[in-house]
């Protein structure tokens, strides 16, 4: 379960092409960084840039890129329609999956002090990653823009968190970059049964967090109410953390919402498409679908899915992409265009990029799998099959819960079985994924086995390879046995609760999950018999024997509680 970021670059050329392909060149020189979007803008003379990865390869990605525009983008000379400081005006990081905000801005400050010591580029850092209260706007950093950087630089107020503090002439060509770290930003728009842009703005300011400035009377043509500072006084909307705004598609023929959701978090968007149906419906209009403009993370995507099975009473233990289609036809995401997941969901980009040149074993149909297997290659083994078995044992344990969810007569019940089949899939997801890393510990082996070993050192080095790399090579089917004896709790719980004509799938899933915790274990064993730390090998087999112990007396229990039905 990978730890995935996004980052946002946003350089200061929107015309040249060639220095931009050069910019881009160098995020796509770093492997597991993928190259989302490219937006250059003419008018901004400006390109936004989005890339996604794993934390430490999209920073290395970043500062490459960074590093290039300083070299290629003489700020002395550029002029555009945006606010603008740097050759890299702004380099925010985005928390996109299995990663805390904090973690983010914690690898901010690492691409941060990065850039100001290797590529001698000043900078500020703003949003989550401030260190400083007052710079956590971004616009109060970026004040008077590149021709203020000259005076501000060398002040203590304004003095870089990394970086030169003088305005030198290598700073004068590249300016000064801002890094951040954020939260997710979505552009979602809303299509309505409507052509009156007017009508589609009061729904706007009735959700903006801004909301509409309040007026003496009548709601529109009243008199503004100020404070005492003379600043209007605003009415604020339903929705935190957006922004919004009517207009008029010619293409469609029809009146939008467009919403800027500055933190998902804050507000997800089934709750923003939610609301702005119940406003649009108290004013006479009809929201008949929306649109999700650029790319969005998966929990987003299985969040508004789980929305709307839980409304239905129907169990949330089903396949993502089945959660995915439930999410779609109920935001009605493909009312103006198909909605296609593997390329408006960020994991499902990079995983089928990562895909090209390669398929993976769970890629393969069964008839695939078990000749792959049967192949004289030594890769899939007994490790993988071991996880396979535990997977469909996870499976099975999820069906007769995702059933008993749905058994008529059974409907006041349909939130404790679709806890369970949740549970199931949880151990099934993640048993699934191991089927191939019990490869990966394979190969870790191989690899290791061809270093070189003719120096003393080269064979300390060879030595110390192997021994880490049998030490993944064990824990990975270990990990298979933890997650296959607590799949068999699941089994358990459908043989005695859940729907009694399933009651034999539930115990062939415990079945299988016991042969999945016991095939396992003799990989544990085998791999840690070729470890030098004996001490470590004798704990983690240990460990083991008490997990198939556990999991013999689970399979017992479970048999006897089926046969005890049938």
């Amino acid at each position: 379960m990978k730890q995935l970021i996004e980052c946002v670059p946003n350089f200061s050329e929107g015309n040249d092409m060639n220095i931009i392909k050069q910019i881009t060149n160098e995020i796509e020189s770093v492997e597991g960084v993928s190259l989302i979007d490219v937006d250059p803008g003419k008018a901004t003379n400006r390109t936004v840039v989005t890339m996604v990865g794993t934390p430490d390869e999209v920073c290395e990605a970043a500062f490459r890129a960074v590093k290039k525009a300083a070299e290629l983008i003489d700020m002395s000379k550029h002029t555009g329609a945006h606010p603008r400081f740097g050759a890299t005006d702004v380099c925010p990081l985005v928390p996109v999956a299995n990663i805390t905000m904090e973690e983010t801005v914690e690898y901010a400050h690492k691409l941060a002090q990065r850039i100001g010591e290797e590529a001698g580029v000043p900078v500020y850092c703003y949003e989550h990653a401030a260190r400083k209260a007052d710079r956590k706007n971004l616009a109060v950093c970026r004040e008077g823009e590149y021709e203020a950087v000259k005076e501000r630089i060398g002040t203590e107020e304004w003095k870089p968190d990394f970086g030169p503090a003088a305005f030198t002439d290598e700073v004068a060509k590249s300016g000064v970059t801002a890094v951040g770290a954020r939260n997710f930003l979505i552009a979602y728009n809303f299509n309505l049964n409507t052509t009156s842009t007017r009508r589609a703005n009061a729904i706007a300011f009735d959700v903006r967090e801004r909301g509409r400035t309040k007026r003496e009377g009548h709601p529109i043509t009243g008199k503004i109410v100020k404070d005492e500072n003379g600043k209007p006084v605003m009415i604020p909307g339903t929705l935190k953390a957006t922004k919004a705004i009517g207009w008029f598609i010619e293409e469609f023929g029809v009146a939008q919402i467009s919403m800027n959701m500055t933190d998902i978090s804050v507000t997800s968007i089934h709750e923003a498409f939610d609301e702005v149906c119940a406003k649009a419906q108290a004013r006479g209009i009809r929201v008949t679908g929306s649109e999700l403009v650029g790319v969005v993370p998966l929990k987003a995507m299985l969040d508004a899915g789980k929305h709307y099975l839980r409304m239905q009473g129907r169990s949330t233990g089903i396949a993502d992409r089945e959660i995915i289609k439930i999410a779609v036809k109920s935001l009605g995401l493909d009312e103006l265009y198909p909605f296609d997941a593997d390329k408006k969901i960020i994991e499902y980009i990079l995983e089928n990029e990562a895909k090209k040149g390669q398929k993976k074993l769970v890629d393969m149909n069964l008839t695939e799998f078990v000749e792959e297997t049967a192949s004289e290659s030594m890769a899939p083994g007994g490790g993988s099959i071991s996880a396979y078995m535990g997977a469909m044992g996870a499976a099975l344990g999820s069906m007769v819960a995702n059933l008993s969810a749905h058994k008529p007569g059974w409907d006041e019940r349909w939130e404790e079985f679709s806890d369970w089949a949740e549970k199931g899939k949880e151990y099934h997801t993640k048993l699934t994924w191991l089927v191939d890393e019990d490869t990966n510990a394979f190969n870790k082996i191989m690899d290791a086995v061809r270093m070189p070993k003719g120096t003393e050192e080269e064979k300390a080095a060879r030595a110390e390879a192997m021994e880490e790399a049998t030490k993944f090579a064990t824990m990975v089917p270990f990990q298979t046995m933890e997650l296959c004896l607590g799949c068999m709790d699941v089994c358990k719980a459908m043989a005695e609760i859940g729907n009694p004509n399933s009651v034999t799938d539930a115990g062939v899933g415990a079945l299988a999950a016991r042969s999945g915790v016991i095939g396992a274990f003799m990989n544990v064993k085998i791999n840690a018999a070729d470890l030098t730390d004996k001490a470590w090998a004798e704990d983690i087999i240990a460990k083991g024997q008490a997990i198939v112990d556990k999991a013999v007396a689970n399979e017992k229990e479970i048999v006897d509680i089926v046969n005890a039905k049938i």
